[in-house]
């Protein structure tokens, strides 16, 4: 007899552990998919056609509030747990939720990694936001510097059609309104596409990897939140973050990606306490002793220079890393301080969904969250940016906002860049990583 499972997820790694472990296993049967995180990605159904002849129907996505009631609708068996950047004490409530109606939990780990005939590089992170996606495109420009075909791979957000994103390929910023992006895919995508790079991202990795080495000599996966990569690497760098020392030893699956890392980088130690580097630097010496340890920093680029000082400005973030990355602040915020300007509070201005943002992370007072998952969403941040009393926007994301909504006010774009503290320390590193696979 089958076991009933049910996979929580969040729109990227479920889908991903169905594809490998489930979707032709005669032994399991998926009866639904539970979202969370991402708002507006549950009441969806993962089509027929990418779950196989055994699902003629597909299998429904609900959220995960009603995870208690399927369980006992459904007679769960099992339920497998397929989201990252959590804490444990997060998880193990999951769990004992779980176990106290009866059901097992389950966490999935490297089985579900996908062997590559290219070299692969994997950048993964602890925790959201701490410079993984600088370090990823900063090692991509060396590579390509050394004269190799470098593909990017990029974690999954299939927030839409599901169908429709199965293989999606990123070479001109176009791709990102033929794909109808939202500002977080946006903001991975887009500045690759500026320094020339080739993405792809989706649903089913299989496949996608297929197309990415006929393409590729290296393939480089860039992570999301701080899940541990879907394919098999033959380096793997980890990028950890000491404003928020500790949680690299705290987070799931965070700590996975510390502990099996080739190269830890110990990003922002030119704004971060000291005292917090040596904790983190402590705590990697503890869990992985085989590693390199390289120092960074991640110096605020702006797009344009201009005064500010006594100006009263309106900073908006980058979404995922101030939301459940639990970061207080990011570039634009650090930018702004630093420039002398008066940060005006975005709550009094925040409508619909961004305001109840502000309501579910409390830990939110002095930025704007860039959040745009849907139209409407992107509706209700343009007109709270629009309602703030301010003379300057200045954006701390990755993506340019002007590219999806109007903003009627002076801008300024910051964004953070890759810059080794010690000189050459991770180009050194990559460099005698590709010696050595051409030997």
């Amino acid at each position: 007899m089958r076991k009933r499972v049910i996979i929580m997820g969040a729109g990227g790694r479920d889908f991903h552990n169905f594809n490998v472990l489930f979707k032709n296993n005669l032994n399991y049967e998926v009866v639904a998919f539970t979202a969370t995180q991402i708002p507006g990605i549950e009441n969806r159904v993962y089509p027929k056609e990418l779950a196989g002849d055994l699902y003629p129907n597909g299998i429904p996505i609900f959220s995960e509030d009603r995870l208690s009631e399927l369980i006992e609708e459904y007679k769960v068996d099992e339920v497998i747990f397929s989201y990252s950047d959590v804490s444990y004490n997060y998880v193990m409530q999951k769990a004992s939720m779980i176990l106290s109606l009866g059901a097992d939990f389950k966490l999935l780990g490297i089985e579900t990694m996908l062997e590559s005939t290219k070299p692969v590089i994997a950048i993964c992170a602890v925790r959201t936001g701490s410079g993984k996606s600088q370090t990823t495109r900063y090692v991509v420009r060396l590579l390509r510097g050394m004269g190799l075909k470098t593909v990017v791979v990029r974690h999954p957000m299939p927030y839409g059609d599901l169908l429709r994103q199965k293989i999606q390929r990123f070479e001109k910023m176009e791709d990102l309104d033929t794909y109808e992006c939202t500002i977080e895919e946006r903001e991975e995508y887009e500045p690759h596409l500026r320094q020339g790079a080739v993405v792809y991202a989706g649903v089913d990795y299989e496949e996608i990897l297929k197309e990415a080495e006929k393409e590729a000599d290296v393939i480089v996966w860039d992570g999301g939140n701080n899940d541990f990569p879907f394919y098999k690497p033959n380096l793997y760098i980890t990028v950890v973050d000491p404003y928020r020392a500790w949680h690299e030893i705290s987070y799931y699956p965070g700590e996975v990606n510390l502990i099996l890392a080739d190269i830890v980088v110990v990003n922002k130690v030119d704004t971060a306490p000291k005292e917090k580097i040596e904790e983190v630097v402590e705590n990697i010496s503890k869990k992985n002793k085989k590693c390199k340890i390289v120092y960074a920093k991640s110096p605020i680029k702006a797009e344009k220079e201009e005064d500010i000082k006594n100006k009263r400005v309106l900073v908006v973030e980058d979404g995922p890393t101030v939301t459940h990355g639990e970061m207080p602040f990011g570039a634009g915020y650090l930018f702004a301080k630093e420039r002398g300007a008066i940060i005006v509070d975005p709550r009094e201005y925040a409508v619909g969904s961004i305001k109840e943002a502000y309501e579910k992370y409390s830990h939110l007072k002095e930025v704007l969250p860039a959040l745009g998952y849907n139209k409407e969403q992107l509706r209700e941040l343009e007109e709270t940016i629009d309602r703030s009393d301010c003379e300057y926007v200045i954006i701390g994301t990755p993506v340019d906002l002007r590219r999806v909504i109007e903003i009627r006010k002076k801008v300024i774009r910051v964004f953070y860049e890759y810059e080794d503290y010690e000189e050459r320390a991770l180009e050194k590193l990559i460099e005698g990583w590709v010696k050595e696979r051409t030997k």
